[in-house]
């Protein structure tokens, strides 16, 4: 079987509600960012490219209308590349890079990208004309994702004051990590049509203890889930080149991991934030590995409630998690997440230079993603 590895992987910004990223395309972002990723490989050329998987929650209005294909012919790409897109919701763009380097060990392909983006402004949570079957709505199918968390954080007996602590300490470790530089390798700076530059995510502040105290519950009238403790509604992309160990090769190009294992699993979707238990519990297993053998894993915070859980769910050691600070701080623009937290992963087991690590999430509807990387 050919092994898949990653070439390299950038991302933009995150932008949050008013901010300077508000007003580009989707398909425009997602195509500067491409460009980005092809740029820092002269010796790469886009013909080479066989097919762009784009992960996206809500595919429709202007990230719809297949999108990956257009995106692909606006980052230059020839037409002869393929483009499909993916929607699995929050995990959408890590499957994108699953379904990239599952054809590339297949021997289908050498050569992909896998993308993942999302416009929450522009595309509410919902889609323009959701429509509910009835028999899933008795059974909570469709039930809020603040609810999920409220339930997990009863369950848990997460209080509100230990959410707030987590929130602020993902500001904190994401202020410390631009300010120490390690962010710059892996946003690329993006232009708003000639009007600004965007090169930072705009969401990490200097947290403000006594208005994260003074918020009212976000989701039920008695809750512990805040705004402050929920990751902000966003707008990023992210993408990934990947190819095979034997490509890379042949062609004596650099490569920064290999990708030694992919999961993906159900849970109740009243509790969706735990799907990244059984999916951890299964790309171990699918790998041979154990978490001793995990030196740094990147868990997307969707709630601190949630992450939380989790962590104490699988009695994780706190310290290797969201090292650079998490999508509490960061933002969550859904489809693009998945491919977010693996960007950032490379980058924190190279400043860490450690060996593997782990990027997983949940997933609305009730499911989890997982992926290992191997550090070249």
């Amino acid at each position: 079987m050919h092994k898949s590895v990653i070439i390299d992987a950038v991302r933009s910004p995150i932008g949050l509600k008013n901010g300077s990223l508000v007003g580009i395309r989707p398909d425009d972002l997602s195509s500067q960012v491409i460009q980005g990723l092809l740029n820092r490989h002269k010796n790469i050329s886009p013909e080479i490219i066989e097919d762009l998987v784009l992960g996206c929650a809500f595919p429709e209005g202007p990230q719809g209308m297949l999108l990956a294909k257009g995106v692909s012919i606006l980052a230059g790409i020839p037409e002869t590349s393929g483009g499909a897109v993916i929607n699995r919701f929050c995990g959408s763009s890590m499957d994108a890079v699953h379904q990239i380097s599952t054809k590339i060990e297949a021997g289908d392909i050498e050569v992909g990208i896998a993308v993942g983006v999302e416009d929450m402004f522009s595309v509410p949570m919902g889609g323009f004309n959701p429509d509910f079957h009835p028999e899933l709505a008795e059974q909570d199918y469709y039930i809020g994702m603040g609810e999920t968390a409220e339930i997990l954080a009863k369950e848990g007996n997460i209080s509100r004051e230990t959410q707030e602590e987590f929130s602020i300490e993902s500001h904190k470790k994401a202020l410390k990590a631009w300010e120490n530089g390690k962010y710059t390798d892996e946003v690329i700076a993006i232009d708003i049509y000639g009007e600004r530059t965007v090169d930072k995510d705009e969401g990490p502040r200097q947290p403000d203890i006594e208005k994260i105290k003074s918020l009212a519950p976000a989701f039920l009238e008695n809750g512990t889930v805040t705004a402050a403790t929920s990751s902000p509604i966003s707008i990023g992309a992210a993408a990934i080149l990947i190819a095979s160990e034997k490509f890379v090769r042949d062609n004596s190009i650099n490569y920064r991991a290999t990708i030694k294992g992919r999961s993906i699993a159900g849970v109740d979707w009243r509790r969706m934030g735990t799907g990244p238990i059984p999916a951890t519990k299964k790309v171990l297993q699918n790998t041979d590995m154990t978490m001793n053998d995990i030196d740094v894993i990147e868990l997307n915070e969707a709630f601190a409630a949630q992450s939380l859980f989790v962590i104490d769910e699988c009695k994780w050691d706190i310290s290797k998690i969201n090292i650079n600070g998490g999508a509490i701080a960061l933002g969550h623009p859904l489809g693009c997440s998945g491919a977010r937290i693996i960007t950032t992963l490379l980058n924190v087991m190279e400043q860490q230079e450690v060996t593997t690590g782990l990027a997983t999430m949940c997933i609305g509807t009730g499911q989890g993603i997982a992926t290992i990387l191997e550090r070249a």
